[in-house]
């Protein structure tokens, strides 16, 4: 009975070792983040923003967010040399009146005014007509060689934009700008957007955030970090003394800048 038995596992042996192969506790493809050569920054990281003013290129963090449009691939080039990453600066969420490519939104996705001067909210339930222009946007960004993109206004279901915005139009809207800028080969981080985190943790690969301290939001984070995602974050009103000891323990790369988002920056030691 012995001697059977170890025939018949004989026999089952190859078929055995066969499902071994294929199966086992490995999650599935569907449950795992794709693989890529794209940057993934890590928690911790410092970084400098500025998006007016002369780029000053000789402040010393790893990271550098800069407008896209603004500045020359020579200028992004500059800054790999000194060993920065670069993030590009865009607007995804709304029409800039002074962009090079405002006249191709057409009126019929132009909403209110988002409360900046020359800005207004456009309606990202139009994707046949916006998934072109920020696809267009996303090529300047990788020509130029920048490493990510800064996708910004990217919660307008949560403001007054003149359109009947919901949370998955919001949701559906971002997953798109997430991959086009992956279809390019760069990395994209989710601007604030602090409600749908938990959705979109896995479609973005760090997070951008104003203000988180000064409206008690910063726990909002955590997921990017506990996924190893950086997240780079400013405040403008609060002094250092009041946010950067929660910031070191959240593990947000955090400092204070003005608004106009010149060269100064007060960085959490």
């Amino acid at each position: 009975m012995r001697r059977g038995r170890v025939r018949l596992l004989l026999l089952l042996l190859p078929l055995l070792l066969l499902t071994g192969c294929t199966g086992g506790g490995d999650p599935a493809p569907d449950d795992r983040e794709p693989t890529s050569s794209r940057w993934r920054p890590e928690p911790g990281l410092a970084w400098q923003w500025q998006l007016s003013g002369k780029l000053d290129p000789s402040v010393d963090v790893p990271v550098y967010d800069i407008d896209g449009f603004d500045h020359p691939a020579s200028a992004v080039a500059d800054l790999h040399r000194r060993g920065r990453k670069v993030i590009c600066y865009l607007s995804t969420g709304a029409w800039e009146e002074f962009r090079p490519d405002a006249g191709e939104f057409p009126e019929s996705v132009l909403g209110r005014s988002n409360g900046w001067k020359g800005e207004r909210w456009l309606d990202i339930r139009r994707t046949d007509v916006l998934e072109p222009l920020m696809g267009r946007r996303m090529d300047l960004c990788r020509d130029k060689g920048f490493d990510a993109v800064e996708p910004d206004n990217m919660d307008g279901y949560r403001n007054r934009t003149g359109f009947p915005l919901t949370a998955a139009h919001q949701l559906r809207y971002n997953r798109l700008i997430a991959r086009l800028a992956h279809d390019r080969g760069l990395a994209v981080g989710l601007k604030n957007d602090l409600g749908q985190i938990p959705e979109l943790v896995r479609d973005f690969d760090f997070a951008v955030n104003e203000q988180c301290a000064q409206y008690d939001e910063c726990a909002k984070l955590t997921p990017f970090v506990r996924a190893g995602k950086a997240v780079f974050h400013v405040e403008y009103e609060l002094p250092t003394n009041r946010f950067c000891a929660d910031s070191r323990r959240l593990k947000l790369s955090s400092m204070l800048k003005k608004y106009d988002l010149g060269v100064w920056r007060e960085p959490c030691a």
